[in-house]
């Protein structure tokens, strides 16, 4: 059995990326300041969004090669280089914080015809030519740092089945959203019950 756009190419990245987008902005993640508010635990969106789309495409990717549908071999895993996934995931993580976009957001701000977001862009696409001009010295050995020769997955390299990773990911799933629902009520502090009278006369 193929999968719809299984085999269409550049389109099918296209359709998917254009998809990808749309909920992005949707959610309002072409704002700086809605994801910046993650870093200060007061808007649990971005976390709450990213791990349920993880999450969900872990249980059908699992599902697809539990019933035969995706073969083992059909999704690309790249090399696990745990070091260099810490130094990039630090890097990215300061960028995200400092300049309020990543890579996808940043294009999603644009489209949504924010001029910082156009900054943000260019100055990562500068940032990659850097890098890709630098490949070969001594930035080679710091991008496959940490390499986990035991397997490129929690089953190849620790033997965890893929109903036991998703059930694990899907409970830490439960707890994200417990724990930020907690901290956005903080945030925001009490209710009057001038607010609480409104809110209630909101929903009716």
């Amino acid at each position: 059995m193929q999968l719809p756009l299984n085999d269409a190419g550049l389109w099918s990245a296209l359709v998917c990326g254009g998809l990808f987008g749309f909920v992005l902005e949707r959610a309002g993640f072409g704002s700086p300041c809605k994801l910046t508010a993650q870093f200060r635990f007061t808007d649990w969106s971005v976390l709450k969004v990213m791990f349920t789309a993880i999450v969900v495409a872990a249980a059908g990717l699992a599902l697809l090669r539990g019933l035969g549908w995706l073969p083992a071999d059909a999704v690309f895993v790249p090399t696990a280089y745990l070091g260099a996934a810490a130094i990039g995931g630090a890097l990215v993580g300061a960028g995200f914080a400092i300049g309020g976009y990543c890579p996808g957001t940043s294009v999603v701000g644009l489209m949504s015809g924010r001029l910082d977001a156009l900054v943000f862009l260019v100055g990562l696409l500068v940032g990659t030519g850097l890098f890709a001009g630098a490949w070969g010295s001594a930035l080679d050995a710091w991008t496959t740092a940490g390499e986990l020769e035991s397997g490129d997955t929690l089953l190849d390299a620790f033997g965890v089945p893929d109903a036991v990773a998703v059930g694990a990911m899907a409970a830490a799933l439960v707890l994200v959203y417990w724990l930020g629902g907690r901290m956005e009520r903080r945030s925001r502090g009490p209710v009057s019950a001038a607010e609480a009278v409104q809110g209630a006369g909101a929903e009716r």
